[in-house]
């Protein structure tokens, strides 16, 4: 790899030197907490790295682009990834996470998702996917006195490896029908006038199986309530975002190049899993009294949205899944940022009966907490609600008013599933348990994402425009 190629890498190539660094000064000096704080450091020079250097080369290797589409979503992830192990300064204390380890795993997550954001080729995208999904099976196990954390783990082990093995067949097939990994050439080699060829909707089927794993469609979501519960909260807040997002940002590449009469065939594919995990998700949301898995079946829908968007497709498609990626993980990250900021001696407050009385011993907080709810379920003046509208704007523009309803639809169900945590927050003023007042650390990452749901919300004009901007293609 030559110099101009090292160096348009340079943001990612700082998250794995310093991940590297981190795991090496933790052999000698295992400080959890100045190990973490070099962390958040690394993640933040990578993010400012990707902003503000340009890269002096488009593509590398013919598999990963430099341009500021991926730029764009190193920035989002080394952000992530730095507001995560914030989030882990106290509650790692108290679990007895191993500093280096953890730190380390975290920052190599990050490089994963953006290598994943910026694939331009299909061993890109399983390089990229695998690097940060075999991270994410040791995250969410990490705490080994928790025995549902064990189970989490395991759970998305078995799954995540049948998920690898159909990805993998999924790409041969595809090769062998177009003799290219390149995403442009292999989405355009895969139709004919009439459609997809038989091997390339083989292909097809299995990366589709593979996707509704790793982004938690319907009916491959069964591991998402048991993992979002059982890992701890700042890892679910990067699994919940980084994780998925990173996926998201490489289809739209993939989506780009895909002819209008083998789109014909996905189609219905497609609408049907939006629609199911719309449905699914909701109804499945509604009957939760735990409030992790309440936000995993609503991811669940979340992504029938996002989905929604992919299939309307154009700049108008394209351009509202990057805005609804980032108000998500700024509302999702804040949720989990107070339940983690609440925990004590390592235990999270889940259940709703646990959350009784907040909103008068800690009002700040469980108001920053019913925002981000609020977000979520695409309630004005939140930047959930621009985000849910560029997403069923785009669906109507393409043609799919059905599917933009039923989307409307479940926005309305998901305000009742998200309002019952709100309700119980300030039901009544004798509080239920007693909970951490948390730390700066932990209010500073509340703080930026309440600013950027808020902000949004209210002037998404300057980020609508620069993602107009960055859409490759």
């Amino acid at each position: 790899m030559s110099g101009l190629e090292l160096y348009s890498l340079l943001p990612l190539l700082i998250l794995v030197f310093g991940s590297t660094s981190v795991l090496m000064i933790g052999a000698w000096k295992p400080a959890r907490r100045p190990l973490i704080l070099i962390g958040v450091v690394t993640a933040v020079s990578a993010a400012i790295a990707a902003a503000f250097w340009p890269a002096p080369l488009a593509e590398v290797s013919g598999m990963f682009s430099c341009g500021p589409y991926a730029r764009f979503f190193t920035v989002l992830w080394s952000l992530s990834a730095g507001m995560c192990l914030l989030l882990s300064l106290r509650y790692g204390e108290d679990r007895h996470f191993p500093g280096g380890e953890y730190t380390s795993l975290v920052l190599f997550a990050a490089a994963g998702m953006g290598l994943l954001s910026a694939a331009t080729s299909l061993i890109g995208i399983f390089l990229g996917l695998e690097s940060f999904t075999l991270v994410l099976y040791i995250l969410i196990a990490i705490d080994k006195n928790c025995a549902f954390g064990t189970e989490a783990g395991l759970k998305y082990l078995v799954m995540g490896i049948v998920a690898t093995g159909l990805l993998s067949f999924g790409i041969a097939l595809i090769y062998t029908a177009t003799g290219t990994f390149h995403l442009p050439e292999a989405m355009t080699g895969l139709g004919t006038e009439s459609g997809l060829r038989p091997l390339g909707l083989l292909g097809w089927g299995m990366l589709l199986c593979a996707i509704g794993f790793k982004a938690s469609l319907v009916p491959f979501h069964l591991w998402t309530p048991d993992v979002y519960q059982g890992a701890p909260s700042p890892v679910t807040a990067l699994l919940s975002t980084g994780a998925k997002g990173s996926l998201l940002a490489a289809l739209i590449v993939v989506m780009q190049g895909i002819p209008t009469p083998s789109l014909a065939d996905l189609a219905p594919v497609l609408w049907a899993l939006a629609v199911l995990s719309m449905l699914v998700g909701s109804l499945c949301a509604l009957r939760q009294t735990n409030i992790k898995r309440m936000l995993a079946y609503s991811s669940v829908v979340h992504m029938g949205y996002v989905l929604i968007a992919l299939l309307a497709g154009g700049s108008a498609g394209f351009s509202a899944v990057v805005f609804y990626l980032v108000v998500y993980t700024a509302a999702n990250f804040g949720a989990f940022g107070v339940i983690t900021s609440f925990a004590i001696q390592g235990q999270e407050p889940q259940e709703y009966a646990d959350l009784a009385g907040l909103g008068y011993h800690h009002p700040r907080r469980s108001a920053a907490l019913a925002f981000f709810l609020l977000s979520l379920a695409g309630v004005p003046p939140a930047a959930g609600f621009i985000g849910k509208f560029g997403v069923f704007y785009a669906a109507i523009e393409a043609g799919y008013l059905g599917l933009a309803l039923l989307g409307v639809l479940a926005s309305i169900l998901s305000i009742a599933y998200y309002l019952r945590p709100i309700i119980v927050l300030f039901m009544a003023d004798e509080r239920a348990v007693c909970l951490h007042r948390g730390v700066l650390e932990e209010h500073g990452v509340l703080a930026f994402c309440l600013a950027a749901t808020l902000l949004l919300g209210l002037y998404p004009g300057p980020l609508l425009d620069l993602v107009l901007t960055i859409l490759p293609g």
